[in-house]
């Protein structure tokens, strides 16, 4: 069975940052590109933040692909105070790392994921972990690869617990609620891995600390970058138990879906405010294209991180 091919679509803060980390660690599919979105920092430093922790991780033969800068809806876009109170101003909790020795791809993000749908067809994941901007362009400017694309499983979203931006709504999808529903409806297999279940996977600085016990500098990087998630939530009052691990779980179940129980449901995303709920449309058809993660192997999960992280930090 051919190895599965990977594109994640990151605005590169620190939960991304440990997605980025564990896809390179998995020996369940191959990293082929990132392609960058606005969202936890302007797109432009998230493209940054992904070719310097490429390059900290020895993986610079990783393209990174520029990609939509704002919504489908919006001229501009302005990084929220919260996400950068969350994530530090540089999108990587104040860590400085050394510039990127290479430059984003000339190639738009985009057109990077028509060429690889059309390659790699059915063995293709793509993986977005902030809004779907990227994903629905993608699909409107060759609607064929809608069929093509063998999996998208997604961060973003919220069907039975609060959201975190409003009552109802996540912030990814609330960003651009439009091209989410438009990557819901069209998607052939979408795995929504939601606030459902990344809130129950947390990780405390007792984790971080065996990442400083390795002795590598890329151990110590990380270990600082998520101490600053870790403290912003307890500053924020958001959590004060650890930190969740939002995005690396989403790469998880796109790899292995067995650390989710999924529910089938077909699924719209409200205009106004990006609520995830039960398309009425689709709602009686048989055939599921959408499914929902609503419970998660939390011991299954962190214990396959923890060994994955120690692996690619280790010098």
């Amino acid at each position: 069975m051919a190895v599965k091919k990977m594109i994640l679509d990151l605005d590169t803060g620190v939960d991304d940052a440990l997605a980025l980390a564990y896809a390179l660690a998995t020996p369940d599919a191959d990293l082929i590109g990132i392609v960058s979105s606005y969202g936890n920092t302007l797109v432009d430093t998230a493209a940054e933040n992904s070719l310097k922790l490429l390059e900290l991780l020895d993986a610079s033969d990783v393209p990174v692909f520029l990609g939509e800068s704002h919504s489908s809806t919006t001229d501009d876009f302005a990084t929220m105070e919260i996400s950068m109170a969350i994530h530090g101003r540089n999108g990587i909790g104040e860590v400085e790392l050394p510039k990127a020795a290479r430059p984003v791809e000339a190639k738009h993000a985009v057109d990077f994921i028509i060429e690889a749908a059309h390659e790699y067809g059915e063995d293709l994941i793509i993986v977005p972990t902030g809004p779907l901007t990227n994903l629905a362009l993608a699909m409107q400017k060759d609607p064929s690869i809608a069929d093509l694309i063998g999996n998208i499983t997604l961060m973003g979203g919220a069907l039975v617990v609060p959201g975190n931006v409003t009552a109802y709504t996540e912030a990814n999808i609330n960003q651009d609620p439009q091209a989410a529903d438009y990557v819901f409806k069209h998607a052939k297999h979408l795995v929504m891995v939601g606030l459902d279940v990344t809130l129950q996977t947390l990780l405390t600085k007792k984790e971080t600390q065996v990442w400083r016990d390795l002795g590598s500098k890329k151990g110590q990087i990380f270990a600082d970058i998520f101490d600053y998630y870790i403290d912003a939530y307890d500053r924020l009052d958001i959590n004060h138990d650890g930190a969740a691990l939002h995005d690396p779980l989403a790469v998880g179940v796109a790899v292995d879906p067995k650390l989710v129980t999924l529910l089938g449901i077909n699924m719209q995303v409200t205009h106004e405010d990006g609520r995830t709920i039960g398309d009425p449309e689709r709602l009686r058809d048989t055939h599921k294209t959408n499914f929902a993660a609503v419970e998660v192997d939390v011991p299954g999960y962190l214990e396959r991180f923890m060994n994955y992280m120690n692996i690619v930090l280790s010098d």
